[in-house]
């Protein structure tokens, strides 16, 4: 069996969903006007990693027992409370409730391809990029963080809490708001992300994609169809959003495959000369989900205006 083909099979076997029939198998889902219908509201949760970890090894598969048990510490574990006081018990506020994490897929990793499901190594030239950028920021060491640290405007705080990008292409599971609107019309598909409500739209014309001096958040994308998978290749990134540790002259695959009534297969390879090694594929199941709202993100629209604020009084008090 081809390793598409096992991979499918197994998503479709771990799925809650019952494996699609065989006139399910074979149907063909069109719009109006002909081409393939991939529009919805969809979900690519799952708490399958992007990674293997270690202790699988080439293990590409779950026992039923381990998928068993994963799944439930994926239902207890955030309702989980630590010491009082403390800042892992506040982020544990956020109980099962709040989260939709999906659940395991049956599979040790997202990533098959290299077969050991695990990102190939950087090269050098990446290794020391990498290395001379800037830290995450432990929680616990934020507070002595932001203490000292000036911020005279917007452009000093990440672009996660100014609501500008919540994460770079392609997107991969998280613990909430893994949704997704597909639109098409005759030449275009646009792809609503709920995460921070970007829309990409998505041209089917075959024309050449920007001058390599225009560079965006999310890149350019361009896509035709192959049968009935959408094919849609993304280049010019900005280098301000990475994925992974990509360069801005990643080049993104990504397919997207209609094979049930409620079900896309997807799937994406990278490739970054500047990055890694070797190119590298994920497979990810999307689910049909119902209607998508606004992510509005006014959390942190009201952390940005404190953080700032707070700077402006530090200032005045000094004088």
């Amino acid at each position: 069996m081809k390793l598409s083909a096992r991979i499918l099979v197994a998503i479709t076997i771990a799925n809650a969903a019952a494996a699609p029939t065989v006139a399910q198998a074979t149907k063909h889902w069109r719009t109006p006007w002909g081409d393939p219908d991939l529009q919805g509201s969809w979900s690519n949760a799952t708490t399958t990693p992007l990674q293997r970890p270690a202790k699988y090894g080439n293990r590409e598969f779950l026992t039923r027992e381990e998928r068993a048990q994963q799944d439930k510490q994926t239902s207890i574990g955030t309702d989980r409370r630590t010491e009082a006081g403390t800042p892992e018990d506040v982020n544990g506020a956020y109980n099962q409730f709040w989260w939709e994490r999906g659940w395991s897929d049956g599979r040790t990793s997202l990533i098959y391809d290299p077969p050991d499901g695990r990102i190939p190594p950087l090269t050098p030239d990446a290794q020391k990029r990498i290395a001379a950028q800037p830290r995450p920021i432990p929680l616990e060491a934020r507070a002595d963080v932001l203490d000292k640290a000036a911020y005279n405007g917007p452009e000093d705080v990440e672009l996660y809490t100014r609501c500008i990008v919540r994460a770079a292409l392609p997107r991969v599971p998280t613990g909430y708001d893994n949704n997704y609107q597909i639109v098409q019309s005759p030449g275009y598909v646009a792809i609503m992300q709920e995460q921070i409500h970007e829309t990409r739209v998505i041209p089917l014309d075959g024309k050449p994609h920007l001058d390599g001096g225009v560079r965006q958040w999310l890149g350019d994308s361009r896509g035709h169809w192959e049968g009935d998978t959408l094919v849609v290749e993304t280049t010019n990134f900005s280098g301000q959003v990475s994925f992974e540790g990509s360069s801005k002259d990643m080049r993104l695959t990504e397919r997207w495959t209609r094979v049930a009534d409620d079900r896309i297969d997807y799937r994406f390879t990278v490739t970054d000369e500047a990055t890694w090694t070797k190119p590298w594929s994920a497979a990810i199941s999307w689910s049909k989900t119902g209607l998508l709202y606004e992510y509005a993100c006014h959390e942190d629209n009201y952390g940005l205006y404190g953080i700032l604020a707070g700077a402006r009084a530090k200032e005045h008090a000094a004088k």
